[in-house]
C-alpha cells in the first residue's frame, strides 16, 4: 500500500485517497493476495539482516563501552554501535530486498517472480540498481526521524524508477542520487509530495518496530538467562 500511495504519477486505475480505499481497491481489482506481493523477499531479507544488525550492535556496544567507560554504559558507544550496525544491515541485505519488493508491488508490475525481477534488474540496469537509494535510506535507518517521511518518498522513486513520473519531467534513463530524487519529487508533487503514503508508513512502522524489539529482547533474555543465573549463584 505504501509503495502504491507514494507513486508520484500513478496510473488512473491506481489512484487512492486513503489506506482503506487503496486496500479495498487492490483486493477487489487485483485479488485478495495482491497486497502481500513481495512479502517473500521481505521475509528472506529481514531475518538475516536483523540477526546481523543485533549481533553487530551488541558486539560493538560492548567493545566501545569498555573503551569509553571501562565496562560501564556509554551513550556514545550505543549511538556509534547502532549506526555501524545499520550500515552493515542495510548494505548486505535490506537494499536488494527492498528494491525487488517495491518493483513487484508497483501497479501492473511486469515481474512474475522474485528471481525474474532480480534477473531483469541486474541485466537491464546493473548491480548498482539494487543500491540506488542507499544514501537516501541510510539517514532514515540511522534514526533521524525528523526527515524519515520526506526521504521515504525519494527512496521509493529511486527504487521503482517510476517511468511515467520520470518521463513527465523529461528524465531519460535512470534517476540516481538523493539530491536528484529530492528535486524530482518536488517538481512532481510540491511539498505535499514528500508526505505521500505517510498513513501507510505509520500504520506498519509502529507495530513492526514493537514486534522486532520485543522479539529481540525476549530471545536475548532467554539465551543469556543461564549465564546470568550462573553468575548470580557464584
Amino acid at each position: 500500500l505504501q509503495t502504491r500511495m507514494q507513486s508520484l504519477q500513478p496510473d488512473p486505475k491506481a489512484q487512492y485517497r486513503s489506506v482503506y480505499e487503496a486496500l479495498k481497491k487492490i483486493v477487489m481489482t487485483e485479488g485478495f493476495w495482491r497486497p502481500l506481493r513481495g512479502i517473500n523477499v521481505t521475509m528472506l531479507g529481514a531475518g538475516p539482516a536483523h540477526a546481523m544488525y543485533f549481533a553487530c550492535y551488541e558486539k560493538m556496544k560492548k567493545s566501545l563501552s569498555d573503551t569509553f567507560q571501562h565496562g560501564g554504559n556509554s551513550h556514545l558507544a550505543n549511538g556509534i554501535a547502532g549506526s555501524v550496525a545499520t550500515l552493515l544491515h542495510d548494505a548486505v541485505m535490506i537494499f536488494p530486498a527492498e528494491v525487488v519488493k517495491q518493483r513487484m508491488q508497483m501497479f501492473n508490475s511486469p515481474y512474475k517472480s522474485v528471481l525474474a525481477c532480480i534477473r531483469t534488474v541486474q541485466k537491464t540496469e546493473g548491480f548498482g540498481a539494487f543500491y540506488r537509494s542507499y544514501t537516501t535510506q541510510l539517514p532514515m535507518n540511522v534514526h533521524l526521524q525528523g526527515i524519515n517521511i520526506t526521504l521515504d518518498v525519494c527512496k521509493t522513486l529511486l527504487n521503482t524508477q517510476e517511468n511515467m513520473a520520470l518521463s513527465s519531467v523529461n528524465i531519460s534513463g535512470h534517476l540516481t542520487g538523493m539530491v536528484n530524487a529530492f528535486k524530482t519529487v518536488y517538481q512532481l508533487g510540491g511539498v505535499s509530495g514528500y508526505f505521500r503514503g505517510v498513513q501507510a508508513r505509520v500504520i506498519y512502522q509502529m507495530p513492526s518496530t514493537a514486534i522486532a524489539w520485543s522479539v529481540y529482547e525476549f530471545f536475548k533474555y532467554f539465551l543469556t538467562k543461564h549465564k546470568l543465573e550462573k553468575r548470580t549463584s557464584l
